[in-house]
């Protein structure tokens, strides 16, 4: 089954002072770096959501696609121009799962338990999970949904992935979280800070 993986950088990044989070560097390497290199081994093709001048991604080789709904309206939206771009450049592509471009830990099996998941149970969506907590952002998105999904954010003002999941059979895939928790997110200058010392702890 063919998937997309969407990298999701169209936030504001307000707890880190605004700016792109997802370039800058943890420990020497680009954090969408790490982020790409973990997850473009699952996936058969890349898109970048992100908002601005996407020329300023251009090392990374990836298309950039931006929010079509105005007024930076979250991660949904975000999955939405995912979604939208999939439908247009990959209509043979029957899912995207998108990741946060802050997880710079994210497991090497996302995708493959995503669909995993899927195919066993049913259901119409999948998120991750870990220590008990569900990751909506982390999550496999059915194209086919993409006009319900347009609907709840642009008729609706729906902003919260889970107001919106919540409508549909959603399966959560529980992830082990030791050492380090796959879904740790630098959100703020410390989170950085945190990340770099757990990189230099698994290295040694």
């Amino acid at each position: 089954m063919k998937v997309v993986g969407l990298l999701l950088a169209g936030g504001q990044s307000r707890r880190m002072g605004g700016g792109d989070k997802a370039l800058r560097v943890l420990d020497g390497i680009p954090l969408l770096e790490r982020v790409v290199e973990r997850l473009r081994p699952q996936v058969d093709t890349l898109v970048l959501n992100a908002n601005g001048d996407p020329s300023r991604f251009a090392a990374f080789g990836l298309p950039v696609v931006a929010d079509r709904v105005p007024g930076f309206a979250g991660p949904l939206a975000g999955v939405l121009a995912g979604l939208d771009w999939t439908a247009e450049h990959r209509p043979d592509y029957p899912l995207v799962v998108s990741v946060a471009t802050d997880a710079p830990f994210l497991p090497a099996d996302l995708v493959a338990r995503l669909i995993a998941r899927i195919e066993r149970d049913g259901g119409n969506l999948v998120c991750a999970a870990s220590e008990g907590r569900a990751h909506p952002v982390f999550g496999l998105w059915p194209v086919r949904l993409r006009e319900d999904l347009r609907r709840a954010v642009v008729d609706e003002g729906i902003r919260k992935v889970d107001q919106w999941t919540s409508r549909y059979r959603l399966a959560t895939v529980s992830f082990a979280a030791g050492p380090i928790d796959p879904f740790f997110n630098a959100n703020r200058p410390e989170d950085f800070a945190t990340a770099e010392a757990l990189l230099k702890s698994t290295a040694g």
